[in-house]
């Protein structure tokens, strides 16, 4: 078996349809977030390309459409880095459409120099963790009006090494790139957690995803990662093997009993001693709706 094929094991074998099914992918104009929407639509569901670059998404659509032969495909401009841009797009979504039964929150951003979102947030906090909290939260009643429905919220193997320094959020006292991403992806494993204890009972169930070590233009911004990649390409998932995970959690029938779990290569995965830490995810849980000026108790 070739190398790449063995690393890379996991693939979504569930024929499950998704017609009149309404799903949203966030960072869907690219690599994971491009695969999982192709998938999606495969399966006859209406999907949203949720894309800062909504040029770049007509044209990744147009593609879909071709493929697929769905032509309910959808771009709609979402900018995680500005919360005027989410709530633009949660309130035009809500106004279009009825139902909404999967929500993938795929985009990110990931080893950028130290920057600020518009409205002041550490960028990968602000966009990885924060954009997707706002985004969550600004569209559960839709989810919760169309159980059952699912949250997949993708992080990575990087969580591992990720802490969430509270006196530190906005990396303003000491920065690190490569951390502030796996600090991000921590906190999307601990919402996960957190958001799947205050849904029980919701039939929204959510997941959080290692989605692999993907070729994708995440690693833009890093001149290291990039001779990482080219090293070891023959361990480096195509994102369609990346969107494998992502696809199980959304689609896969008999996971309701495993919500807040996290996966990788489609199977049940190992989570740092900091992501099951039920206090801080709570902690985390309440800094981010002060942070947002949401309600806590949502």
């Amino acid at each position: 078996m070739p190398l790449r094929k063995l690393l890379s094991s996991g693939v979504c074998t569930s024929n499950v349809q998704l017609p009149g099914k309404v799903a949203i992918v966030t960072g869907a104009n690219t690599g994971i977030g491009k695969e999982t929407a192709k998938d999606l639509a495969q399966r006859g569901a209406r999907v949203y390309l949720a894309c800062r670059d909504v040029r770049k998404g007509e044209l990744v659509a147009s593609e879909i459409q071709a493929i697929t032969g769905n032509s309910q495909v959808f771009v709609r401009k979402l900018d995680l880095a500005d919360t005027k841009s989410i709530r633009a797009f949660a309130r035009d979504f809500l106004a279009e459409e009825k139902q909404l039964h999967i929500l993938i929150n795929n985009a990110g951003v990931m080893m950028c120099p130290y920057s600020k979102t518009a409205d002041g947030f550490e960028m990968h906090i602000g966009v990885n963790h924060l954009g997707h909290f706002l985004l969550t939260y600004l569209l559960l009643e839709k989810l919760k009006e169309s159980a059952p429905s699912r949250i997949v919220n993708v992080s990575s193997l990087a969580h591992h090494l990720g802490r969430i320094h509270f006196h530190n959020l906005q990396g303003e006292k000491f920065y690190h790139a490569g951390l502030a991403y796996c600090h991000s992806k921590l906190a999307n494993i601990l919402f996960t957690k957190e958001l799947a204890r205050r849904l029980k009972g919701s039939r929204v169930t959510t997941y959080s995803v290692h989605p692999g070590s993907v070729q994708s233009e995440l690693i833009r911004h890093s001149s290291f990662m990039r001779w990482i990649w080219r090293l070891f390409f023959f361990i480096i998932k195509t994102p369609q093997q990346g969107a494998q995970t992502s696809l199980y959690c959304a689609v896969t029938e008999g996971l309701e009993s495993l919500s807040g779990s996290h996966f990788s290569d489609c199977q049940l995965a190992w989570v740092s001693s900091q992501g099951r830490n039920e206090t801080i995810a709570r902690r985390l849980w309440d800094v981010s709706c002060d942070l947002l000026g949401l309600p806590m108790d949502w």
